[in-house]
C-alpha cells in the first residue's frame, strides 16, 4: 500500500519554499504519493492562533528572520526576506496549484516556479500574467487551469477546513497517518517516521 502525506502550504510562506525541494526529495524517497493541500493561511491563523506578521511581536519578527537567513544557507536557496510584492494576495497561485493537481499536472514544479517567483525573483504572484507564464512555464494549459477557478475555490476552502480541523497552525504542515510535523526543520523527523514505519504520535498520554 502507498504511503500518502498530506501537504498543506502555501505560496506566502517563505519556509514552505526551503522545505519544497527537499521534501519532494524525501517523498520519492519512501514511494509516497502527496496529497498538495493550499491553504488559505490567514484563515488558518484565525481559528488556531498564529498572527500575520504585521501583528507579531518585534522579537518574533527579528528571530524570523535569523531563520530564514539560516536556512535559506542551508538549503543553499536564494531567498529574498522582504520581497517586493509583500504582502500580497497568494489565492491566485494557490488555487492554481489546485487545479494542475486535479487535471493530473506537474503541481510540484508549478508550486517550486512559483515559490522562486515571489521568493527569489521579485515577481508578483498576484498578478494574472504571472499566474499564466508560470502555468505555462510549468507545462499546463492556462486557459483550462484558469477555467476552474471557482471549482479550486471551492477545494481552497476544503483544504483550509481540513487544515484547521487537524490542527494546522502554519505552513507548511506535513500529515503523515494523522500525525503532525510542522515546519520544514520538522523534515528529518519526518523522514525518520517513515523509515521507521512507527505508529503515529498522538496526544493522549
Amino acid at each position: 500500500m502507498t504511503t500518502t502525506i498530506d501537504y498543506f502550504y502555501t505560496h506566502l510562506s517563505p519556509f514552505a519554499y526551503l522545505g519544497h525541494s527537499t521534501f519532494e526529495k524525501l517523498a520519492k524517497k519512501h514511494n509516497c504519493q502527496i496529497n498538495y493541500k493550499p491553504i488559505n493561511i490567514m484563515a488558518v491563523f484565525e481559528k488556531t492562533g498564529g498572527l500575520p506578521l504585521g501583528k507579531r511581536n518585534p522579537a518574533r519578527l527579528a528571530y524570523r528572520i535569523i531563520e530564514l537567513k539560516r536556512w535559506s544557507e542551508q538549503r543553499d536557496i536564494s531567498l529574498n526576506i522582504n520581497p517586493k510584492h509583500m504582502p500580497t494576495n497568494p489565492m491566485a497561485v494557490d488555487c492554481a496549484a489546485i487545479s494542475i493537481a486535479a487535471t493530473g499536472g506537474n503541481v510540484a514544479l508549478f508550486s517550486e516556479l512559483a515559490f522562486r517567483a515571489f521568493w527569489s525573483e521579485d515577481k508578483n504572484i498576484a498578478d494574472e500574467d504571472t499566474v499564466v507564464s508560470l502555468i505555462e512555464e510549468a507545462g499546463a494549459n492556462p486557459e483550462e487551469i484558469l477555467a476552474l477557478a471557482s471549482t479550486a475555490a471551492t477545494s481552497y476552502e476544503a483544504n483550509t477546513q481540513e487544515a484547521i480541523r487537524h490542527g494546522v497552525m502554519g505552513s507548511p504542515v506535513y500529515v503523515l497517518n494523522g500525525e503532525i510535523f510542522w515546519g520544514q526543520d520538522r523534515l528529518d523527523m519526518l523522514d525518520s517516521a517513515l523509515t521507521s514505519n512507527r505508529a503515529a504520535y498522538s496526544t493522549e498520554a
